[in-house]
């Protein structure tokens, strides 16, 4: 059973944090309160008025919407056409245009949203969708809007802005529900906090009657804080150097270097360009111009199969879209591309669970059976599941983007230590991250990212969260 047993009560105009470990429940208890499943067992009261007949409907009708992490968003309609979708103005299967935008700004107003509503949604950044989707949420008579990880991939700008959002809304009365795993921003943001393990609550608190370590310790069982990630790894020759790469996304000039043994982070504001420099690496997006240098040697990287030859993994942000076979099962994850074989190319299977046994054990990946689809696995475990496969590819030059997204703080903890295993190991490693403390805790040196170009280098004598943003932010741009 998912959730056993919860007790939660929440207040209009405040904001309640659901905190706990990947499978702990959080996501199953949303989907009963937004009532998308049904309860064994139990009641939910809307506003004194018991849940009689489950249904996202129902839930809409009674004040409840919720924005999930992942987009639920049409990227080839305009945003004007997201917003009324299924509510479109018009008579006689015609849809007044003009009515249209008209409702939409009226939505996007309620998120403070400029823009105009017949843009289509896919010129906009992540952080815009994010505020489309909240705003798609806000119709009238919302009482309570439940929101999944809504900064996972924002900037700390960004993430500022949206707090200001979930502010306005809370002082109208709205009633916000809060999934993170960002601890520094539970505490920026919440009222209360409940805090979830193992499918049961642990208990309810307010903000100023918990601290950061308290609520890891009641999150996980055990005490994780003050854990430090920087390798202690002599630096080898150099693996990676980048020199003014383009390509046709939005990547204009991107430049770096990575030494074996070294963890080099990538910072900038969403849309800096960074997945876009490590796609290009990868040859997932081919360069347009600039050099790829591998042991001192110039390559041209056309393809992901040439990269993975050259002894380059890359573990994208997108595990769902682009870094996991979701049909496909935990083992054939795994050694996707890299399979053991007998003489001949005959899969050895026996190996392979072997192999696949022993990466689980170390990742202490949760799974029902090597042989379980990994669309049912937590996103954590999904996670990991990624990172085994580029562990077993023996990868020497590692391309890491985001790859604590959507985990929770001991699942941090365990990737973390292996990405300082890896590099203690003599691996070359590139890590993206949006969540600035990430990489000042985990790396060696930073390189800061501009629309598209690289704008700066930090190293770790220099590391200050205020500069690092002033340089994304164009305030501090240096050659």
């Amino acid at each position: 059973m998912a959730v056993e047993g919860v007790d939660l009560t929440v207040h209009d105009g405040e904001v309640h944090v659901v905190a706990g470990e990947n499978g702990a429940g959080k996501s199953t208890l949303m989907r009963l309160i937004a009532q998308s499943i049904h309860a064994d067992s139990g009641t939910i009261e809307i506003r004194g008025e018991p849940v009689q007949d489950p249904s996202p409907r129902a839930a809409r009708r009674s004040g409840v919407a919720m924005v999930h992490q992942e987009f639920a968003l049409a990227p080839h309609l305009t945003v004007a056409e997201n917003l009324t979708l299924g509510q479109e103005p018009g008579r006689f299967g015609w849809i007044d245009r003009a009515a249209q935008r008209r409702m939409a700004r009226e939505k996007l107003a309620k998120v403070g949203l400029d823009i105009d509503p017949s843009t289509p949604l896919r010129r906009l950044s992540v952080a815009q969708l994010q505020l489309v989707e909240i705003a798609k949420a806000l119709d009238d008579g919302i009482h309570l809007l439940i929101l999944d990880e809504p900064t996972a991939t924002l900037s700390e700008p960004e993430i500022a802005r949206l707090f200001e959002v979930i502010r306005s809304l809370t002082s109208q009365g709205i009633a916000i529900l809060y999934i993170s795993h960002r601890l520094d921003e539970i505490f920026k943001i919440g009222d209360r906090i409940t805090v979830m393990r193992s499918g049961k609550t642990v208990g309810t608190y307010g903000v100023d009657e918990i601290d950061e370590p308290t609520l890891v310790k009641l999150m996980v069982g055990r005490d994780v804080s003050g854990q430090q990630y920087a390798s202690a790894a002599e630096r080898g020759d150099v693996a990676l150097k980048v020199t003014g790469l383009a390509a046709r996304s939005r990547l204009k000039a991107g430049s770096l270097e990575v030494r074996y043994g070294e963890i080099v982070g990538l910072a900038g504001l969403v849309g800096a360009g960074r997945t876009e420099l490590c796609r290009a690496i990868f040859g997932a997006d081919p360069a347009t111009s600039g050099e790829i240098e591998i042991d001192g040697r110039s390559v041209r990287i056309r393809s992901p199969r040439q990269a993975i030859q050259l002894g380059i993994g890359y573990l994208t942000e997108d595990r769902k879209g682009d870094g996991l076979a979701l049909g496909l099962s935990v083992q054939e994850n795994v050694t996707m591309g890299s399979p053991p074989a007998l003489a001949g190319g005959v899969l050895d299977f026996r190996r392979e669970r072997e192999v696949v046994s022993a990466l689980c054990r170390r990742l202490e990946i949760k799974t029902p059976s090597l042989r379980s689809r990994v669309r049912a696995l937590s996103g954590g475990n999904q996670q990991k599941v990624m990172l085994a496969r580029w562990l077993r590819a023996d990868a020497k030059v590692l391309l890491l983007d985001e790859p604590a997204r959507g985990v929770d703080v001991g699942t941090k903890a365990q990737i973390f230590s292996q990405i300082v295993e890896l590099a203690e190991a003599g691996k070359a490693i590139v890590v993206v991250s949006s969540y600035l403390p990430e990489l000042l805790t985990l790396c060696d040196r930073i390189y800061v990212m501009a629309e598209g170009r690289t704008v700066g280098e930090v190293t770790r004598e220099e590391f200050s969260e205020e500069r690092i943003i002033a340089m994304a932010a164009g305030a501090e741009v240096t050659a």
